[in-house]
C-alpha cells in the first residue's frame, strides 16, 4: 500500500471515528438544542470523507471476500435520533435524481443510523489491520448507499435549520437587525 492511502485510511479512520462519537452523542438526547446543529456538521464532515474516496480511483483489496463480521445494532442510534427531530425527521426525497423524478420519503434518523453503519463496518477492518479493506468499504459504500443518503440527510437538515433561523416573525427580525446595528 502506498505512503498515500495508508494516510487515506488513517484520515478515513478518524473522520469515522468522529462521525459516531458526534451522532451517539447527539442520540443521547444529552443537548437536544444542539441535535440539528451537530448533525449537520457531522455529516458535513464525513461527506468530506466520502468525496476524497470518491475522488481516488477504486481501490480493490487483495481478497476478494470479506470475512462475517457482526454489524452494531444500530436500532437505539436510530432510535434516539428520531426522538429527538420527532416531527421533523421524515422529508421528501428523490430515488435517483439523475434517471427518474418519482419521490419517495427519507428519514434523517434512518440515514443517520444507515451512515454510521457502514464507517462501523469499514472502522472494523481498518482496528483488524484489514488497512485496503477497510478503504474499499468505505469506498465502495460511499458510492452506492451512504453518500447519497448523508447527502440526502444534511439537505434535509439544512433546509430545516434554514427554517428555524429564518422563518421568524418580521418583528423579531427587525429588532435583532436593529441591535446589530445599534450596539
Amino acid at each position: 500500500m502506498s505512503d498515500d492511502l495508508a494516510r487515506l485510511a488513517e484520515v478515513s479512520a478518524e473522520d469515522a471515528r468522529a462521525y459516531l462519537g458526534t451522532v451517539t452523542e447527539v442520540a443521547s438526547g444529552s443537548a437536544p438544542d444542539a441535535a440539528i446543529p451537530m448533525t449537520l456538521l457531522a455529516l458535513s464532515q464525513v461527506l468530506v470523507m466520502g468525496a476524497r474516496l470518491g475522488a481516488i480511483e477504486d481501490v480493490v483489496p487483495t481478497e476478494r471476500f470479506e470475512p462475517d463480521i457482526v454489524d452494531p445494532e444500530l436500532d437505539p442510534l436510530r432510535t434516539g435520533i428520531a426522538n429527538l427531530f420527532e416531527g421533523l425527521d421524515e422529508y421528501a426525497d428523490l430515488v435517483d435524481p439523475l434517471t427518474s423524478t418519482e419521490l419517495t420519503t427519507g428519514s434523517i434518523s434512518s440515514d443517520v443510523a444507515g451512515v454510521a453503519g457502514a464507517l462501523a463496518h469499514g472502522l472494523r477492518h481498518y482496528d483488524e489491520g484489514r488497512i485496503t479493506e477497510a478503504l474499499w468499504w468505505w469506498q465502495f459504500s460511499y458510492l452506492s448507499d451512504w453518500g447519497e443518503r448523508a447527502a440526502a440527510a444534511l439537505r434535509a437538515l439544512q433546509s430545516l435549520l434554514g427554517h428555524i433561523r429564518l422563518d421568524a416573525d418580521e418583528e423579531t427580525i427587525s429588532e435583532a437587525e436593529f441591535d446589530a446595528l445599534h450596539p
